[in-house]
């Protein structure tokens, strides 16, 4: 295969007007490619509610299936999509990042397909958890690898954009998902799926390149590695940062939030239905987290550009698990079912609007942290963190769902409240306590930093 990674044309006439153009590029490009491969993961919960309906029915691929195992599915898909993180990452520097992306397009369609003629449940856990994880790995990682690299001052902002597409695609897909499911059924709607994100994301990736600036060194590291090494040979990683303190805060935060991040973005559909809310009507809601979602990373990007993209994801995850004990628990626990469902749709926009802005500066914080240098082996081993980590959260909330109807709402509603919380809480005090500066002196001070200027504590 091909590993020449050439830099797209330039016009040397007009320079910063072409890279403009090429960072445009860019954003659409990897906007689409987060829309196409998170958005359609994000949008599991209205697959989710339908699968535990039809556990409930005889003759069914999920007769007799319980909420934790239908939840394997999705949590599957979304642990898969960072823990292949260090291939990922390696490949799209060992080869031109559009191939690894159109790889991802063939294995994201062939899931799919796959997975719209299983018969047992042990084949969507294949078809729709594993291999359709494996494929957004593909797709989400090189976006989230190389974006960065072409923006300095405005990379909060653009990162954001580009990431605001998980909630794009969160509020689009679920919404194609109730209606293709109510036309033209649930298996029909998989194959539809499969021909859309096949045509997105390989068109898409088809733009997905290394700025010029980094493609000299990208060439110098891989003419260093051993010519025996195979397509599984990982980037070669830093001991001396991977032991910081920065590192291992930032590694033990990455895990927490993800234990608990998409926990209720899995259920939003579920609970509604325990307020009263329809079928149709509880899909709603995580179109509403979504689109909240959507602009608050584009609006948080903009603002950590200019008061911190450290201190901004500090605030941010503080208000996220504040919301949970404030608005979440409250609604649980309201005698009057109109205030708890005012409190919970009030749950549903902030959590919506703060806790995504995670994902939106983690990327960003990395480059400022680790530089450049070390973006790429730091970036792929820490998403495999936050993958594991997922592997966890979600799955022990399905597990909590037992008994009857009145008595599993219940259970994992109060699970799902407590767990998030103290994994935020926990979160906001490692990375309060033990973030160290932008330098790369992985001994120095820790610092709070911003956008012009930082203070030592």
């Amino acid at each position: 295969m091909e590993r020449t990674l050439a830099p797209l044309h330039v016009d040397e006439g007009s320079p910063e007007t072409s890279r403009t153009h090429l960072q445009s590029a860019i954003i659409v490009a990897s906007t689409t490619l987060v829309f196409t491969g998170c958005g359609i993961n994000f949008a599991f919960g209205v697959f989710q509610e339908l699968y535990d309906s039809m556990s409930k029915e005889p003759n069914t691929p999920f007769t007799s299936a319980t909420p934790a195992q239908i939840d394997l599915i999705g949590t599957l898909s979304i642990a898969l999509m960072t823990i292949g993180a260090p291939f990922a990452t390696a490949w799209t520097k060992q080869y031109p990042p559009r191939y690894v992306i159109w790889a991802s397009g063939v294995i994201h369609a062939s899931a799919l397909l796959c997975a719209s003629f299983s018969q047992h449940l042990w084949q969507f856990i294949l078809t729709q958890g594993i291999l359709l994880g494996m494929a957004t790995c593909l797709t989400y990682m090189p976006s989230v690898t190389v974006a960065p690299t072409w923006f300095t001052l405005h990379r909060g902002l653009a990162m954001g954009m580009i990431l605001a597409g998980t909630g794009i695609g969160g509020v689009a897909w679920p919404l194609a998902f109730r209606y293709l499911i109510q036309s033209v059924g649930f298996r029909n709607t998989l194959r539809v799926t499969a021909g859309i994100s096949f045509v997105l994301i390989c068109g898409s990736g088809t733009f997905i390149r290394w700025p010029a600036s980094q493609i000299t060194r990208i060439q110098a590291e891989n003419a260093a590695s051993s010519r025996s090494s195979t397509i599984f040979r990982l980037p070669l990683v830093n001991w001396r940062v991977v032991r910081s303190r920065k590192f291992i805060a930032h590694a033990l935060g990455a895990a927490l939030q993800s234990a608990a991040y998409y926990t209720p973005v899995f259920f939003f559909a579920s609970f509604a239905r325990t307020l009263g809310y329809s079928q149709a009507t509880s899909a709603n809601f995580i179109a509403i987290s979504n689109a909240a979602n959507a602009l608050g990373k584009v609006a948080i990007g903009y603002a950590a550009d200019r008061m911190g993209r450290l201190n901004t994801l500090v605030i941010t995850t503080l208000i996220s698990a504040v919301s949970v004990l404030a608005l979440w628990l409250p609604s649980c626990t309201s005698a009057a079912q109109s205030t708890g469902s005012a409190l919970f749709i009030a749950f549903t926009i902030f959590y919506g609007i703060f806790a995504s802005a995670y994902v939106a500066l983690f990327p960003t914080s990395l480059v400022e942290l680790f530089g450049v240098q070390n973006f790429v082996s730091v970036n792929g081993l820490l998403y495999m963190v936050r993958g594991f980590a997922t592997l966890v959260g979600t799955p022990v909330a399905g597990a909590l769902i037992r008994g009857n109807h009145e008595k599993s709402s219940s259970s994992h509603t109060e699970s799902e409240k407590t767990c998030p919380a103290q994994c935020r809480r926990l979160y906001i005090s490692t990375i309060y306590h033990h973030q160290a500066s932008e330098s790369n002196d992985f001994s120095s001070p820790i610092r709070l930093i911003y956008a012009d200027s930082s203070f030592t504590i």
